[in-house]
């Protein structure tokens, strides 16, 4: 997995590629708890590029969320594929997240 970052409107974003598992999970783990450590922590996942998660990515998410909602802020997701979508579903995560088809409407939510 790839993770690229930038911030826009004071949202940090994370852009992920590949496949997010759990030999992957700690990268992303590691930038949010950089990100998520000031108020409000407003936090953005673009998985566009993400074709596989495993139980242990969508832990490492559901911390990440845990976190930005402790320092005030949120964690959203957007771009999911048809595969990783039905992941979602099926875990019910889809209920837990605030998912958005593209970045412009995650971004527009957290400001």
């Amino acid at each position: 997995m790839e993770l690229s970052t930038r911030t826009a409107n004071n949202v940090a974003i994370g852009e992920m590629t590949g496949r997010f598992d759990a030999l992957e999970a700690p990268k992303l783990s590691t930038w949010l708890d950089t990100v998520s450590g000031q108020s409000p922590a407003q936090v953005i996942i673009n998985m566009t590029g993400v074709t596989f998660v495993d139980s242990t990515a969508l832990s490492t998410l559901v911390k990440g969320m845990k976190r930005c909602r402790q320092q005030n802020g949120d964690l959203v997701i957007c771009c999911l594929q048809k595969q990783v979508k039905v992941i979602f579903e099926l875990t019910r995560l889809d209920k837990a997240f605030s998912i958005h088809p593209d970045e412009a409407s995650a971004l527009r939510s957290l400001t």
